[in-house]
């Protein structure tokens, strides 16, 4: 019997923002706001710092997180999808209300954007989106 064992994700950087925290994988981001939190533009450029620090011409995915309730200003998402090096966006939420916020997200995002309701999914999916785009660019 083959035993192989699966590579754990390491935390690369953590930031602890005003609204919540943001966790830097190698080529993803992972966000969690906090309960109650609106994430408005300004807030949106602090992420959109962190993946340029990290990401700086380098293909990466984002998860939302939402594991709390919160408010985000669909404008933000004019400029994220201005992201060139954003291949993937992923919400994760097991919420009703989330699954409708997500239809009205996906049409201010107008870029690759998927629902999932388990963590382990969103995160394949993204792996899955990175990898076929680093296959077209070899």
């Amino acid at each position: 019997m083959k035993m192989g064992f699966t590579k754990k994700a390491i935390i690369v950087k953590e930031y602890v923002l005003d609204i919540g925290v943001v966790q830097v994988y190698d080529n993803y981001i992972v966000a969690t706001f906090d309960e109650g939190a609106t994430v408005t533009l300004e807030r949106a450029y602090q992420i959109i710092g962190i993946s340029e620090i990290h990401f700086r011409g380098k293909d990466f995915g984002y998860i939302s997180l939402r594991r709390n309730s919160y408010a985000v200003d669909p404008i933000i998402y004019t400029y994220i999808r201005g992201l060139e090096n954003l291949k993937a966006f992923a919400i994760v939420s097991k919420k009703e209300i989330d699954m409708h916020n997500f239809k009205i997200e996906k049409l201010f995002y107008k870029k690759q954007i998927e629902f999932f309701i388990e963590y382990e999914n969103a995160l394949a999916w993204i792996k899955k989106r990175l990898n076929k785009k680093k296959n077209k660019k070899a």
